[in-house]
């Protein structure tokens, strides 16, 4: 299985539409800023056929200290971006 990089999107893009790598490049550093603003905000993307960008609130919850396997630890509340894929995504996947 092949790993890819931003670089390699950019770089994709740049051929796909007849771009310049750096304005390919502002395209994709565009988008991520866009989706990131709206995590901040706690709003959500859907990409119809694609999937979903979105915030979930995590509960606090009481952990196991892996240094100190009989101490126990109060691990706080937090918020973390997920992503849903959608039915179109899946269905490529498979």
């Amino acid at each position: 299985m092949a790993k890819y990089k931003k670089s390699d999107l950019v770089e994709h893009l740049a051929g796909k539409l007849e771009l310049s790598k750096k304005q390919a490049e502002d395209v994709v550093e565009s988008v991520l800023d866009y989706i990131t603003s709206l995590l901040k905000k706690g709003d959500e993307l859907t990409l119809t056929g694609f999937g979903t960008f979105l915030v979930k609130q995590r509960k606090g919850r009481v952990g196991i200290n892996p240094k100190n396997p009989s101490e126990k630890i109060q691990i706080p509340a937090s918020i973390v971006p997920r992503f849903k894929a959608g039915k179109g995504l899946k269905d490529a996947v498979k």
